[in-house]
Protein backbone atom coordinates (compact mmCIF):
# COMPACT_ATOMS: atom_id res chain seq x y z
CA UNK A 1 0.00 0.00 0.00
CA UNK A 2 3.33 2.23 0.94
CA UNK A 3 4.34 2.27 -2.58
CA UNK A 4 0.62 3.05 -4.19
CA UNK A 5 0.41 5.78 -1.80
CA UNK A 6 4.21 6.83 -2.95
CA UNK A 7 3.45 6.61 -6.43
CA UNK A 8 0.11 8.99 -6.07
CA UNK A 9 2.41 11.43 -4.79
CA UNK A 10 4.25 11.48 -7.49
CA UNK A 11 1.92 11.78 -10.11
CA UNK A 12 -0.53 14.74 -7.91
CA UNK A 13 2.80 16.91 -7.51
CA UNK A 14 4.28 16.35 -10.72
CA UNK A 15 5.73 19.60 -11.33
CA UNK A 16 8.22 19.09 -8.26
CA UNK A 17 9.35 15.61 -9.04
CA UNK A 18 7.01 14.35 -5.84
CA UNK A 19 9.32 16.29 -3.87
CA UNK A 20 9.29 19.31 -1.47
CA UNK A 21 11.46 22.07 -3.19
CA UNK A 22 11.66 24.31 -0.48
CA UNK A 23 14.00 24.27 3.03
CA UNK A 24 10.58 26.80 4.66
CA UNK A 25 9.24 24.61 7.11
CA UNK A 26 5.67 26.56 6.85
CA UNK A 27 6.12 25.59 2.93
CA UNK A 28 6.71 22.09 3.54
CA UNK A 29 3.92 22.08 6.00
CA UNK A 30 1.47 23.37 3.39
CA UNK A 31 2.41 20.84 0.77
CA UNK A 32 2.40 18.18 3.16
CA UNK A 33 -1.68 18.99 3.99
CA UNK A 34 -2.41 19.91 0.63
CA UNK A 35 -1.34 16.70 -0.64
CA UNK A 36 -2.94 14.77 1.94
CA UNK A 37 -6.38 16.54 1.50
CA UNK A 38 -5.84 15.85 -2.54
CA UNK A 39 -5.42 12.09 -1.16
CA UNK A 40 -8.28 11.84 0.68
CA UNK A 41 -11.26 13.65 -2.04
CA UNK A 42 -9.06 11.11 -4.82
CA UNK A 43 -9.73 7.86 -2.54
CA UNK A 44 -13.47 9.31 -1.36
CA UNK A 45 -14.23 9.63 -5.29
CA UNK A 46 -12.77 6.75 -6.34
CA UNK A 47 -14.91 4.82 -3.41
CA UNK A 48 -17.84 6.06 -4.85
CA UNK A 49 -16.79 5.04 -8.15
CA UNK A 50 -15.72 1.26 -7.35
CA UNK A 51 -18.98 1.56 -5.27
CA UNK A 52 -21.29 2.05 -8.22
CA UNK A 53 -19.69 -0.24 -10.16
CA UNK A 54 -19.73 -3.27 -8.10
CA UNK A 55 -23.33 -2.61 -7.21
CA UNK A 56 -24.44 -3.65 -10.68
CA UNK A 57 -25.53 -7.37 -10.51
CA UNK A 58 -23.56 -8.45 -13.42
CA UNK A 59 -20.77 -8.12 -11.09
CA UNK A 60 -21.57 -9.78 -7.59
CA UNK A 61 -21.30 -13.58 -9.48
CA UNK A 62 -17.91 -12.53 -11.27
CA UNK A 63 -15.62 -11.36 -8.05
CA UNK A 64 -14.65 -13.61 -5.46
CA UNK A 65 -13.98 -12.56 -1.67
CA UNK A 66 -9.94 -12.52 -3.07
CA UNK A 67 -10.80 -10.09 -5.79
CA UNK A 68 -12.85 -7.70 -3.55
CA UNK A 69 -9.91 -7.86 -0.07
CA UNK A 70 -7.38 -6.86 -3.42
CA UNK A 71 -9.55 -3.94 -4.69
CA UNK A 72 -8.17 -0.42 -3.48
CA UNK A 73 -9.63 2.88 -3.51
CA UNK A 74 -6.31 4.64 -4.28
CA UNK A 75 -5.59 4.43 -7.74
CA UNK A 76 -4.96 7.38 -10.30
CA UNK A 77 -4.84 6.21 -13.84
CA UNK A 78 -7.87 8.30 -14.64
CA UNK A 79 -5.90 11.15 -12.75
CA UNK A 80 -4.96 13.92 -15.25
CA UNK A 81 -1.70 15.47 -13.91
CA UNK A 82 -0.49 17.99 -16.54
CA UNK A 83 -2.72 20.63 -18.69
CA UNK A 84 -5.67 22.45 -18.76
CA UNK A 85 -8.93 20.95 -16.86
CA UNK A 86 -11.96 22.48 -17.13
CA UNK A 87 -14.63 22.40 -14.27
CA UNK A 88 -18.56 22.60 -14.44
CA UNK A 89 -19.48 23.71 -10.67
CA UNK A 90 -23.13 23.46 -11.83
CA UNK A 91 -23.42 19.77 -11.98
CA UNK A 92 -22.37 16.67 -10.06
CA UNK A 93 -20.75 13.79 -10.98
CA UNK A 94 -23.02 10.69 -12.17
CA UNK A 95 -22.17 8.32 -8.82
CA UNK A 96 -25.00 7.35 -6.77
CA UNK A 97 -24.33 8.19 -3.01
CA UNK A 98 -26.64 5.73 -1.51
Amino acid sequence: MMESSNGANSVIAYGKDGEIASNRRDEQEMFVLCLRILQSALVFVNTLMLQDILGEPEWADLLTPADRRGLTPLFWSHVRPYGEVKLNMTSRLPLSTS
